[in-house]
């Protein structure tokens, strides 16, 4: 399984946005600021709370849209394309076929 956490800050919706890719399927984690842990970005926030998730397929033929629609949902669309290219860079996305 391949993870990163993001560590945004004010420009994500609770801050964190955690990236899991387990086989053919990308999980997207939005997380709340656990402030008891500090507001550096160099605090521990691996306990952070879980406020929304999303699942989404490699093999589904629209899931680069999938993904940028619920990223662009927590973050800003800098933020979105610089998680979707991390997420290009770990696994293989099925594009749309025109």
């Amino acid at each position: 399984m391949k993870t990163k956490t993001f560590k945004i800050g004010e420009y994500c919706m609770g801050g964190i946005i955690t990236i899991e890719i387990k086989n053919d399927m990308i999980s997207i984690i939005g997380k709340e600021w656990d402030y008891s842990q500090g507001s550096n970005k160099s605090s521990d926030q691996s306990n952070a709370k879980e406020f929304t998730r999303g699942t989404i397929c490699v093999t589904d033929y629209n899931c680069n849209s999938k993904l940028d629609a619920f990223l662009n949902h927590l973050t800003t669309s800098y933020y979105a394309y610089e998680i979707i290219k991390w997420i290009q860079s770990k696994t293989e996305l099925k594009r749309m076929q025109y």
